[in-house]
């Protein structure tokens, strides 16, 4: 079991959110699905309450349509959407990201490593439930890190996981992750805070570049 006490997970709506913005944007779940509380409670293993909330976040960004007797169905989505959603990330990523690093002592650079550590042994171990716990670790550790509770409250609002797409498996898709974390990590250790989040915008280009390629357009340059 992959040992992140340390790091605070996001808050049960928004894991729900998180799963199910990530299966939308993935092309997993199809436009015009109808999902239930019940059944989408079920898959995840969470009450009611927590999937509720989750539907009336994704309604908001009109991922959703709410309809009557706890079901939803699923809206589409525009390539325009998805750079959208990314492009905002990247914003408020790298920003989270310059004020952790103004903000970084030995105790947050030991929780990061120790994170990226737990990523390692999960990848090695062909883990990746464990795995997507390590990559959204290390996410709220810098966000964390940075001292602002609304930059962390605005990017737990956008996170969906990993960023697949249908041309890799979800063990290649560790492997890139972890090694642009690893890098990530280590401009972060020598100080260069520049040079890591220009990192940082290349590794959440790269993953909405690679939801794209489901909707059979790559490319697309981040303004």
């Amino acid at each position: 079991m992959i040992n992140l006490k340390k790091v605070q997970m996001l808050p049960a709506r928004e894991q729900v959110a998180s799963m199910l913005r990530s299966s939308i944007l993935c092309g997993e779940i199809s436009i015009g699905t109808s999902i239930t509380l019940d059944s989408i409670g079920e898959q995840v293993g969470m009450s009611r309450t927590p999937v509720r909330e989750a539907f009336h976040i994704l309604a908001a960004e009109g991922l959703l349509e709410l309809r009557q007797n706890r079901c939803a169905i699923v809206k589409g989505i525009s390539q325009e959407a998805i750079k959208d959603h990314y492009e905002i990330r990247i914003l408020l990523e790298t920003e989270a990201l310059r004020k952790a690093c103004l903000n970084m002592n030995p105790q947050i650079l030991n929780t990061l490593q120790e994170i990226n550590q737990e990523g390692l042994k999960a990848k090695e171990e062909g883990n990746t439930e464990a795995y997507n716990l390590a990559n959204q670790a290390f996410h709220m550790a810098i966000w964390e890190a940075s001292g602002s509770e609304k930059l962390k409250s605005f990017l737990s609002l956008l996170w969906n996981g990993l960023s697949m797409n249908k041309l890799v498996t979800a063990q290649q898709y560790a492997n890139i992750s972890y090694c642009e974390h690893a890098n990530i990590l280590e401009a972060i250790v020598k100080g260069d805070c520049s040079k890591a989040c220009q990192l940082m915008e290349e590794h959440i280009a790269r993953s909405m570049h690679s939801i794209l390629v489901n909707f059979g357009k790559e490319g697309v340059k981040v303004s």
